[in-house]
């Protein structure tokens, strides 16, 4: 255990020294008169049995319970063993002892504690930091409550396979609970909530139940499909001391190896990709890693087939949009899509929904997904059913080499030539749609409110020749991608509140490689929790937040213009319940009261440019920072 002997007696000496003084103090009654003040006006004098209660003289020996072997100590130690770097959590008392373990036991150092003013805000850093480390945060939360705080951030990992793992404490035994607030804290199984959307839980009953649960959950959660796992923290078991005869033992962590797509399988999809005339590629969540996105550009470059998506270069001439490239395919490929159905078909949002299929007649559809390994029923995260020709349980990124070697061998002179004119095809239609980007990012250039077109060019402009991350929002297609780890997915669930602290958790993961990180960061997403900007500033985490500031949750503006109309209502009171005005929302002043640098709100193009450029050397010093940009809708 950490700490020497010498600071354990100490320790001892001194609370001993404490109890004793105080049991003197409480004998004597000139020192015990001393000390009384008169009370409040208004407030009742306490009974002669609270005084006798309270005066009475305190027996040191019965008093007195310390320990210097907390089961809190082992937890640590463990989380040590796991490789913890970061924990976060809003405090909380159904955790208080492991909280003080992390911090003095554990020097606050591997894990670090991240102070938290919201437990979505705990979890929602943790998801965007595994989507930069390709590994999980910890986080604590505060029992029921905590965890009904965590929970919409919880269900988007859960919908976006990404590992969180969350560590929740709780009083189980009603005989160890506190009168009052404790017992509202505390639930039979607290897990239960959130059940539905982790992808593992448990409740361990004693240390050694702990340290093996805790590993399992690490294994669980980083195995494809990945997803948050939970795990209850009793606090008799964190409080209770370490038996002096205990034999603890931390399990080894050994990691799964993520499953590959089965010979057979990989070979038909490949005999499919090279016959095909017009292959695509949709790149869903793929690429985890740099190797993943070396190996899915090998992949289309060995075939030239056209790739969707944004998990690939933006200028690699075979970067194609899915409306150009999905209507004429004959073979459709799709690496990890969440939503594959969707990706394919048309949805038209009327009285009466109708839907048409975006794809030729007799296109073979193929998923190479970890997703199909695992799936719960009551949320309906799985999307909608697709009539697939293949479909290969297995990780994407792990299967690509298998995949590309298959391909190889199948490659005749025949196909080579082939495949090269439609490489030539694929790149002049990708530069037609460049050339097309930049038309249409000219328009309202000038215009006040600013366009977001306007918005994405100048900010390229001041990060373009650095080693940049965009962590929040999506990168324009005039934006060169080159790199995996420069864009990060969004909500899982398209939960709103999300961006701004997955922005702070992925600034967090990029901090130690020097990365300039930037989010274009929606003002409702950002009213949900502004809290954690104060943590950014606290733990010295450099982020520039531009905001896109159009003065209303202007998705749900069009939702009720669409349903006015439907209703032949006309649309002047759709402002109502959707707009942030009447106060507008200073964000600038709202950043600067969290000690994050604020300018704006900009409202004149022509000074968005100098805005960036001084905000980008603020965050450049190791600062956060955030610019208000006052937008057009979208």
């Amino acid at each position: 255990m950490a700490g020497s002997a010498q600071d354990s007696l100490d320790r001892r000496r001194f609370l001993r020294s404490a109890a004793a003084g105080a049991t003197a103090l409480a004998v004597e009654p000139g020192a015990a008169e001393a000390q009384q003040q008169a009370p409040p006006q208004g407030t009742p004098l306490p009974s002669a049995r609270q005084v006798s209660a309270e005066s009475a003289a305190v027996d040191a020996a019965a008093e007195l319970q310390t320990t210097d072997r907390p089961g809190s100590d082992f937890m640590v130690d463990v989380m040590k063993s796991i490789g913890f770097e970061y924990i976060a959590a809003n405090p909380g008392s159904s955790f208080r002892a492991l909280h003080e373990s992390i911090v003095n036991y554990g020097g606050n150092k591997s894990p670090e504690l991240l102070t938290c003013c919201h437990e979505e805000s705990s979890v929602a850093m943790a998801d965007g930091y595994a989507k930069v480390e390709n590994k999980p945060m910890a986080v604590m939360v505060h029992s029921n409550v905590g965890l009904q705080h965590a929970s919409m951030a919880i269900y988007n990992a859960w919908a976006g396979r990404v590992p969180v793992y969350i560590i929740a404490g709780n009083t189980l035994d009603a005989a160890s609970r506190r009168p009052g607030a404790e017992w509202y804290h505390s639930a039979q199984d607290v897990a239960a909530m959130t059940r539905d959307y982790t992808k593992w839980d448990d409740l361990p009953g004693s240390l050694t139940h702990f340290g093996e649960s805790a590993i399992r959950a690490y294994k669980i959660a980083m195995t494809p499909p990945m997803g948050p796992v939970l795990l209850t923290a009793d606090s008799d078991l964190q409080e209770n001391p370490i038996a002096a005869d205990a034999r603890l033992k931390i399990p080894r962590l050994t990691l799964a190896s993520p499953p590959v797509g089965e010979p057979g399988a990989v070979a038909q999809v490949a005999r499919l990709l090279v016959s095909a005339e017009n292959p695509v590629l949709i790149a869903g969540r793929v690429v985890r890693t740099a190797q993943g996105m070396q190996l899915l550009v090998e992949l289309a470059e060995l075939l030239q087939a056209a790739v969707t998506g944004d998990r690939f270069p933006t200028r690699n001439p075979l970067s194609q949009t899915a409306g150009a490239a999905i209507p004429n395919a004959d073979v459709i490929v799709g690496l990890e899509v969440p939503d594959f159905w969707g990706t394919v078909h048309e949805s038209v949002d009327q009285l009466r929904r109708t839907t048409r299929s975006t794809t030729r007649e007799g296109a073979k559809l193929v998923s190479i997904s970890a997703s199909e390994l695992y799936i719960k029923g009551n949320n309906q995260d799985f999307q909608r059913f697709t009539d697939f020709d293949f479909a290969l349980a297995a990780d994407a990124e792990a299967t690509l080499p298998a995949l590309i070697e298959a391909c190889r061998r199948l490659l005749t002179g025949d196909r080579k030539r082939a495949i090269e004119d439609r490489g030539r095809r694929l790149a002049t239609a990708h530069l037609q749609d460049q050339e097309r980007a930049r038309i249409a990012a000219t328009y309202a250039w000038d215009a006040s409110p600013i366009s977001t077109a306007r918005l994405a060019a100048e900010l390229w402009e001041v990060i373009r020749d650095k080693d940049w991350a965009l962590v929040g929002g999506s990168a324009s297609r005039l934006w060169d991608v080159d790199k995996h780890y420069q864009v990060i997915s969004g909500a899982g669930a398209a939960g709103v509140g999300y961006t701004a602290p997955a922005s702070v958790g992925a600034a967090l993961a990029h901090r130690r490689h020097g990365r300039l990180c930037v989010s274009i960061q929606n003002d409702g997403d950002l009213m949900y929790a502004p809290g954690v900007l104060w943590t950014a500033a606290h733990h010295r985490i450099p982020l520039l937040s531009v905001m896109h500031n159009n003065r209303a949750y202007h998705q749900e503006v069009m939702h009720i213009q669409r349903m006015a109309n439907r209703h032949q209502r006309g649309i002047a009171n759709a402002n109502i319940g959707t707009r942030l005005e009447d106060p507008f929302i200073d964000y600038a002043t709202l950043a600067k009261s969290m000690g994050v640098h604020g300018e704006g709100p900009i409202t004149d193009p022509k000074d968005l440019g100098p805005a960036l450029r001084r905000a980008v050397g603020i965050v450049q010093r190791g600062e956060p920072a955030l610019l208000d940009v006052v937008t057009q809708p979208r």
